[in-house]
């Protein structure tokens, strides 16, 4: 254990980056190829679908719920798909997880004005803690263990300090290294940056949300997904211990036997979720096409593309959707939910002083394994 560090005390010796190991071991190389096909796989597989909406409006939802978790913010993926477009009306959880959904598409909207920077890291958190979040510039931050209370780690002090780390850390997530240039993998980069950002630790509070959502945003940078759907706040949550250890024990020794494992742990997340969430997508598309089958059938004359694009652009809908969506008026839309109804494909249910019209194939497909299941399957 370096001298230097002690948990109780701010670690403003943080080294910048990139790392004075190797980040291109034999085996992370192998993993970092087996991630490389798993995501190219969830890009293609997003591409295949017609209607985007239906992928970022229903992902991000199950990342937010997973990334929130992680902090001990609990809610279920059925609460926040059904307060969407009701959140006063939500528990405060699930309106935190729901803050966390859009802080992932203000970055993701962010990315067409400048690249990944720590401007995007302030808005994303300032929408995550629904406050005006900037660097800290006052000392006391501290992560303590909550079973114990004990301090864990103390991160860098005074905004000067921090503003320093988070410029090297934007240099490096671009390439702007001496070491690497260009030549390091993009994931291997994410990974790396990852821990300097959680180390750095910007913020006084949302700094892991924060963290996770620039994972995201990161690999739509680099081009290698089109929208910010790599769900991988799922595969933290399932490992968290893991997640946690490993962060700390590239603070405790910065050596090749702490960088390791991390990378190994961050590469292997992103080949399991990629892979997930291309099954995921796959089943969402197949459902989407028994859909149209069924309609064409049972109802040709109120058949369209279009109604079914907005049934499926989240489980639950509303007869404003459709008005919204120019398909028709809100008596001819009334119409059309209650005859998808009438055929099952819908179920209609009283919220409040409207009528909710649930997808329900589409609500379980994206909720079954995600409220305390353990179920691996899309």
């Amino acid at each position: 254990m370096p001298s230097r560090w002690r948990p109780d005390r701010p670690y403003n010796d943080l080294p910048a980056l990139p790392p004075n190991v190797d980040l291109e071991t034999k085996p992370i190389l192998r993993q970092c190829i087996r991630a490389r096909a798993a995501l190219a796989e969830l890009k293609q597989a997003a591409e295949l679908i017609p209607n985007s909406a239906i992928l970022i409006n229903t992902l991000p939802l199950l990342e937010a719920r997973a990334s929130s978790a992680i902090e001990n913010i609990v809610t279920t993926a059925d609460k926040l798909f059904r307060h969407l477009q009701a959140e006063g009306t939500a528990d405060p959880a699930t309106r935190e997880a729901l803050r966390y959904r859009r802080a992932l598409l203000e970055g993701f909207a962010t990315l067409n004005d400048r690249p990944l920077c720590t401007r995007t890291a302030e808005v994303v958190c300032t929408e995550i803690k629904g406050t005006e979040m900037s660097v800290r510039h006052v000392p006391g931050t501290a992560l303590v263990n909550q079973m114990s209370n004990e301090v864990i780690y103390t991160p860098p002090e005074t905004e000067s300090r921090i503003r320093d780390l988070l410029a090297n850390w934007e240099q490096f997530l671009h390439a702007a290294d001496p070491l690497h240039a260009d030549t390091l993998d993009p994931l291997i980069r994410m990974s790396v940056a990852h821990y300097q950002f959680e180390a750095i630790h910007p913020f006084t509070d949302g700094n892991g949300r924060s963290g996770r959502i620039l994972n995201s945003l990161y690999l739509v940078e680099q081009r290698l997904l089109p929208m910010p759907i790599l769900y991988l706040s799922r595969y933290i949550i399932a490992h968290k211990s893991d997640y946690y250890r490993l962060l700390l024990e590239i603070t405790r020794k910065n050596d090749q036997s702490g960088w390791e494992p991390w990378l190994l742990f961050m590469l292997r997340g992103v080949e399991e979720t990629a892979t997930w969430t291309a099954a995921k997508i796959s089943a969402i598309r197949d459902l989407a096409e028994e859909a149209i089958k069924l309609v064409r059938g049972a109802l040709p004359k109120i058949y369209s593309r279009e109604l079914i694009d907005v049934v499926f652009e989240q489980p639950y809908c509303r007869i404003s959707n459709v008005v919204a969506a120019d398909i028709a008026g809100r008596q001819a839309a009334s119409r059309y939910l209650k005859a998808l109804a009438s055929i099952e494909m819908l179920r209609e249910q009283a919220f409040g002083r409207e009528k909710l019209f649930v997808n329900v194939k589409l609500l379980d497909l994206l909720t079954r394994d995600e409220d305390g299941g353990d179920s691996q399957s899309p």
